[in-house]
């Protein structure tokens, strides 16, 4: 008789022990799941903090140099015709090396660059940035305009101050002959040496009142709406030279008139002969103010000058021509 007691003794402590595991793995299970989730939630931030949040606590203090807008950005805001655009403008057909491949948009060209430069020193980026074409004679008349500035070789004068507003200056240019080999131009080395000189030159510029002012040519000075019809004169044999920007007459020469060379460059010291470029605004528009501090920074920067001398380079040089 206590054989079966001990057997069943036995068996309800065996049962017993199953049971217990059976509840303990289950609770256990539920613990541990419970004990993960809490550990996770209870030591993430402890063990993220110093390596995680660390990093976007300081960000700012040591980007803030490196993000803080130029001053110009600040100025600019809320003085362009389009808010939050700048709208600039250029000729058409703007042509090299000012623009390359009539194109301002792809920042090739000097103007174009320095256009490019002087938007993103205001704050404005290349998607806040617009183009718009406009004759060289329209954008200095008096009255409203389509753009916030206009750059097309626009040398800074009083007359021209009267009806719009200049921003400083972005370059200096002396004035300079292009004429067809075997002209009565070349060779020139003084101003007597230019007295039968047939000369072409664009209407409204400095150039003309160069020609008509210092050089004072025997022969009739022909004038023309633009460049263009006064190079075309020069290639068909109907002038013996014209008189345009120490950059622009490279260009000319090397590039687009076969059989011309650069005669000469006349010295700062001819008087009238140094043009200065400025970007063209409608008049007492605040943005210049915005504009000139912008410029100011590129010279400061020295970009303004990287810009230069990558594309109004003039080392190959011009003959200096004697005006006493």
């Amino acid at each position: 008789m206590r054989r079966p007691v001990i057997v069943t003794l036995a068996v309800i402590a065996a049962l017993a022990l199953i049971g217990g595991i059976i509840f303990a793995v289950a609770s256990g299970g539920d613990d541990d799941e419970a004990t993960t989730e809490t550990t996770v939630a209870d030591t993430a931030p402890d063990e993220t903090t110093p390596d995680e949040t660390t990093p976007e606590e300081t960000t700012p203090e040591e980007t803030t140099p490196a993000t803080d807008p130029p001053p110009a950005a600040t100025c600019a805001s809320g003085k362009t015709i389009t808010d939050g655009v700048l709208t600039i403008a250029t000729g058409e057909p703007a042509f090299p090396p000012y623009v390359v491949d009539n194109e301002p948009e792809n920042k090739q060209g000097f103007e174009s660059a320095v256009a490019w430069a002087v938007a993103a020193e205001m704050g404005f980026d290349d998607a806040s940035v617009t183009w718009v074409r406009t004759t060289f004679d329209e954008a200095i008349q008096p009255g409203a305009k389509n753009f916030d500035f206009n750059l097309q070789q626009y040398s800074i004068t009083p007359e021209r101050a009267q009806t719009i507003t200049f921003s400083d200056p972005y370059y200096t240019s002396n004035q300079a002959i292009v004429g067809l080999d075997g002209s009565a131009a070349e060779g020139a080395t003084t101003l007597a040496d230019l007295k039968d000189v047939k000369f072409g030159v664009q209407a409204g510029t400095t150039s003309l009142q160069f020609v008509t002012d210092v050089i004072q040519p025997n022969p009739e000075v022909f004038v023309y709406d633009d460049n263009v019809g006064a190079k075309a004169a020069l290639e068909a044999n109907q002038i013996d030279a014209i008189l345009v920007d120490l950059p622009t007459a490279f260009y000319i020469s090397f590039v687009e008139i076969e059989g011309s060379s650069v005669i000469g460059q006349f010295p700062a010291s001819a008087g009238g002969t140094t043009d200065e470029f400025g970007l063209v605004f409608e008049k007492d528009n605040p943005l210049v103010d915005c504009a000139n501090e912008a410029l100011a920074a590129l010279t400061d920067s020295g970009e303004l000058e990287a810009i230069t001398e990558q594309w109004m380079s003039t080392e190959m040089g011009a003959p200096i021509i004697e005006v006493d």
